[in-house]
């Protein structure tokens, strides 16, 4: 009997200790849905964060934003314009092949492609070369002092299964194509796409081989994630504090108290490095949506400097933001690429405006129409009712049209608007990553000037620009930086509005770790 007790002790001893560990599934939601699966095609923080848990990059960040080896275990300037990258050996992508030089020279080479939104930063990196199979260099046509940044933005692919599956390259998300990349995914990361449906929800699932929970970078116990669009307030807020969900990136800041003093629930907060700010079309001698005919106001910089001083910034920050927002007068993500003189706001200041339009030749003002996105940037819809409203007062009747981000940055891609929102940042704290893709004249061959939608030419600014992004002494880029800035400012070429603050809510046995670029890493995730 003693030996049967201690037999059948024994069998349930192994049989528990065979049982795998208890899946764990993350339920989170914001406002908004990746636009693709398509690692290059969009260049937007969402699609983005889903990007790389998908795929990896060259170059890694870890959870304080530092660069830390990813497919490269490690790399070395051989001159100042060749970079070597020694790649690590034994990864293999989701469908089981094997991770080689040639899938990053394919990937950079699609990442450079004109339908590609991320080609600004994998042009710059140079053009790769496979040495061998586990050794690639990049060869650069001039110097480029953030090099390694722009590493920790091109998503690996694999080269054999977009050959197969007929997606060689990005697809024209503007002109609506759809492809196999539209919804399926193929990397070497943390997570495997499991299902997309667009609007609905993104299903991932722990990519149980990743290279990187072996150096212990998977931390967390979250085993599934299931993510979903919840584009109202009200509901989004609803949905976490009846536990239908575990996490929101993005929680109304009207609710955030709210969720404070719920038992169940908890906010994080922490500064994103994201500006948000206004833009004018400065290209056509005839805006497209104004009541003025022969002529486009705002490629006078006096319009453009009244409709900062008619913005009453300290209103949106206390009304509308509830004090989440950090208004400011730079025009980079985070201050620590600016200046204190970059930093001064114009003034609040209805009367200068009036002057300013009237020097202009509008001294009875004219009509305008403002695009801003709905589900994009915290309260982007309420500050651009509000602007409006300031604008009004000054003699500029503004027309408001909103619209999910879906249909919102197609629609600045084909430059098809007069005066619009947007928004700038990410995990590169470098003043180059907003100077040459957004501030710079647009450039096709380069990718510089690719988000500067309202397509002006500043021969000055460009100059600077370009002399910054190739100058290797510290001190000397420095000033480039602070005299291109401030030739942006004087002119007037956007309309900086304020950095965002960002408040994370999850349920109270979440955990996360917030990073200033707004992207939860799950893989860091732990329900308790």
């Amino acid at each position: 009997m003693k030996r049967l007790l201690a037999a059948l002790l024994g069998a349930c001893a192994l049989n528990l200790g065979s049982l795998p560990v208890e899946a764990k599934t993350l339920r989170w939601a914001s406002q908004g849905d990746p636009q693709t699966a398509d690692p290059y095609s969009q260049n937007e923080s969402l699609t983005n964060l889903f990007s790389q848990a998908v795929h990896d990059t060259l170059v890694m960040r870890d959870q304080s934003l530092q660069l830390v080896p990813g497919l490269a275990t490690s790399w070395q300037q051989v001159n100042p314009t060749t970079w070597r990258f020694a790649l690590r050996q034994g990864v293999k992508f989701h469908d089981g092949s094997p991770f080689t030089a040639d899938d990053v020279i394919f990937s950079y080479e699609r990442a450079s492609h004109p339908n590609s939104q991320l080609r600004q930063y994998a042009i710059p990196v140079g053009k790769p070369r496979k040495i061998d199979d586990y050794t690639v260099e990049f060869v650069q046509d001039k110097p480029n002092p953030i090099t390694l940044e722009h590493a920790t933005t091109i998503y690996i692919m694999s080269k054999a299964w977009a050959t197969k599956n007929k997606v060689e390259r990005p697809l024209d998300y503007k002109g609506k194509e759809e492809t196999f990349a539209s919804r399926n995914a193929n990397g070497t990361g943390p997570w495997v796409l499991v299902s997309r449906e667009p609007g609905v929800r993104t299903v991932l699932k722990r990519n149980a081989g990743w290279w990187g929970a072996k150096e212990g970078r998977a931390p967390g116990n979250v085993t599934e994630v299931v993510y979903s669009q919840i584009s109202a307030d009200a509901t989004r807020t609803a949905a976490l504090l009846s536990g239908q969900i575990d996490f929101v990136l993005d929680p109304p800041p009207q609710d955030l108290r709210r969720l404070e003093e719920d038992h169940g629930t908890k906010v994080l907060r922490g500064q994103e490095n994201r500006v948000v700010f206004f833009g004018f079309d400065q290209s056509r001698d005839e805006l497209l949506y104004s009541s003025v005919k022969g002529r486009n106001p705002f490629k006078d910089a006096r319009v453009r400097q009244a409709v900062y001083h008619a913005i009453d910034i300290e209103a949106i920050r206390t009304r509308i933001m509830r004090n989440a927002s950090l208004p400011t007068g730079g025009i980079t993500p985070s201050i620590l690429a600016s200046n204190p003189e970059a930093e001064k706001r114009l003034p609040y200041d209805p009367a200068r405006a009036k002057q300013l339009l009237a020097e202009a030749g509008f001294p009875n003002g004219f009509d305008v129409t403002l695009d801003c996105p709905n589900n994009r940037y915290i309260n982007d819809e309420e500050i651009c009712l509000a602007v409006a409203a300031m604008m009004a007062r000054v003699g500029i009747q503004t027309k408001v049209t909103t619209m999910p981000r879906a249909t919102y940055f197609p629609k600045l891609e084909k430059f098809d608007t007069s005066m619009y929102m947007l928004g700038w940042g990410g995990a590169i704290t470098d003043a180059q990553t907003m100077l040459s893709p957004v501030l710079h004249s647009p450039d096709p061959k380069s990718g510089n000037g690719s988000f500067n939608y309202g397509r002006y030419v500043n021969p000055k600014l460009d100059a600077l620009i370009d002399a910054a992004a190739v100058e290797p002494n510290v001190e000397k880029r420095r000033e480039l930086v602070r005299q291109a800035i401030a030739e942006h400012n004087a002119q007037v070429h956007h309309v900086p509005l304020h950095r965002q603050m960002i408040p994370w809510a999850m349920r109270r046995p979440v955990t996360v770790v917030h990073r200033a670029d707004n992207a939860p890493s799950m893989e860091w995730a732990k329900i308790e």
